[in-house]
């Protein structure tokens, strides 16, 4: 029965990991920014600065690399991009004009594209590293 659950968790995990990872990288990045920034002419930008969101994309390849090493592509590109999906939902929800809900479309998109990206770059490189070791 252990055994039957350890290996249980250890099938879940490399599914969980980038959901997880990616809504904890979500909150640290861009999670504590939610006022916009008023410029002296009265221009307003924000509430992210440009260092944020690419601290956040620079941090996401580690846990696909570590779901695509496990064999499980799907799992990291549908969980990476699931977490920063229903990051971005909650994180934006409360806007009464609406407008969030496409930015949140745009996070899907662009957070699947990039992973798969990611993802297909990884398992690539991989495959030729096998090849010259042999």
């Amino acid at each position: 029965m252990r055994r039957r659950l350890l290996t249980s968790a250890s099938r879940a995990l490399p599914a969980l990991v980038p959901v997880l990872v990616a809504v904890a990288a979500w909150a640290a990045w861009l999670g504590w920014d939610q006022q916009p920034d008023v410029h002296p002419d009265g221009s307003t930008t924000g509430p992210y600065e440009a260092w944020q969101v690419i601290g956040l994309v620079l941090t996401l390849p580690a846990p696909v690399y570590w779901a695509v090493s496990r064999g499980r592509t799907v799992s990291a590109v549908l969980g990476t991009t699931a977490g920063l999906t229903a990051a971005a939902w909650y994180d934006w929800s409360d806007d009464a004009s609406g407008l969030f809900a496409i930015g949140v479309g745009l996070v899907l998109t662009g957070s699947l594209a990039g992973t798969a990206a990611v993802s297909g770059v990884i398992t690539l490189a991989r495959r030729g590293r096998g090849r010259t070791a042999s």
